[in-house]
C-alpha cells in the first residue's frame, strides 16, 4: 500500500536508473525505503530522529541525505527528470510561478532606512540644562 508522501511504482520506476551505482562491498541498505523516507521528512518537517522506523535507522537515512547533497545527487535527479519531462513535451517553459509565502524577512527589514532618527532636543531645552562634562570647570580651577 502507497503511503502519502511516498514513491508509486511508476515513480519509482523512473528514478531506479538515474540513482548512483551500488560500490561493491558493503550492501547498501535499500534505496526506494530510504529514499521513500527523506521525502516523508522533508514534507512533513519533523527532525531527523522522528522518522518513522519503517524507513530504517534515522541516523541512515540522514547519512544518505547528506552524503547525496554533497555529490550532487539530487540536482543530477532533478536535471535527468526535467530533461525526460522536457523531451515528453510535458513542460511548459513559458509559465512561471513565484511563491512569496515562503520568503520571510529579518525582523529588522520593515523598518525606514537608516534606522530611526533620535529626536534633537530645542534651544531652550539645552540651554537650561546644566552641562554634561563637569571636568572642564575642575581643570580651569587647577590652574
Amino acid at each position: 500500500m502507497r503511503r502519502r508522501h511516498e514513491l508509486s511504482d511508476t515513480e519509482w520506476a523512473r528514478l531506479e536508473p538515474l540513482l548512483p551505482p551500488r560500490k561493491p562491498g558493503r550492501p547498501r541498505h535499500d534505496d526506494r525505503r530510504l529514499l521513500n523516507g527523506i521525502l516523508w521528512k522533508l514534507a512533513t518537517g519533523v527532525p531527523w530522529r522522528d522518522l518513522p522506523e519503517r524507513y530504517g535507522p534515522w541516523q541512515t537515512v540522514y547519512t544518505r541525505f547528506r552524503r547525496w547533497t554533497r555529490a550532487g545527487v539530487w540536482d543530477q535527479l532533478l536535471a535527468a527528470v526535467q530533461r525526460q519531462a522536457d523531451a515528453a513535451g510535458a513542460l511548459d517553459w513559458e509559465l512561471h510561478f513565484v511563491d512569496g509565502t515562503v520568503i520571510r524577512a529579518h525582523q529588522h527589514a520593515a523598518g525606514a532606512k537608516g534606522g530611526t532618527r533620535r529626536r534633537r532636543r530645542s534651544a531652550a531645552a539645552r540651554a537650561g540644562s546644566p552641562p554634561r562634562c563637569i571636568s572642564a570647570p575642575r581643570a580651569a580651577a587647577s590652574r
